[in-house]
């Protein structure tokens, strides 16, 4: 783990730590999978990021002014969000085109979510695809 990321989940509260470890971890697990070798860890306002150069950056993070949820952020000037909507519908809960929200109780639907990631890190490859090749 990049030190200035692992720095910032020190600041989260444990079970937060915890929950975001888990999409860390996602994110690097579909990169693999997804041949990726380029991707790259850092920090960016503040969050923990993750880009590829096929892709868009994914992002993350949890507010202390929202304690009972964290989101996984997307640019908004793609139309990554807006194809996940159109694709999973309200599997997901969405902030307008920039972020999927999920409360810290919930169970994360590991495989929607994965194929999401997917087609973050290869955006760049896809993005010219009807439904960005879903």
């Amino acid at each position: 783990m990049d030190l200035i990321v692992k720095q910032k989940f020190e600041t989260y509260p444990e079970h937060i730590s915890i929950l975001l470890g888990k999409i860390r971890d996602l994110i690097l697990v579909v990169a693999k999978q997804d041949g990726i070798t380029d991707l790259t860890e850092t920090l960016k306002w503040g969050e923990p990021s993750y880009v590829s150069k096929i892709g868009s950056t994914i992002r993350f993070d949890w507010k202390d002014k929202y304690p009972d949820q964290y989101c996984v952020y997307f640019n908004c000037k793609t139309l990554l969000v807006e194809t996940f909507k159109e694709i999973y519908g309200d599997i997901f809960t969405y902030e307008g085109n920039r972020s999927i929200v999920f409360k810290v109780d919930q169970n994360i639907p590991v495989k929607e979510l994965a194929h999401c990631i997917s087609m973050s890190l290869r955006y760049k490859e896809i993005k010219h695809l009807n439904l960005l090749g879903a």
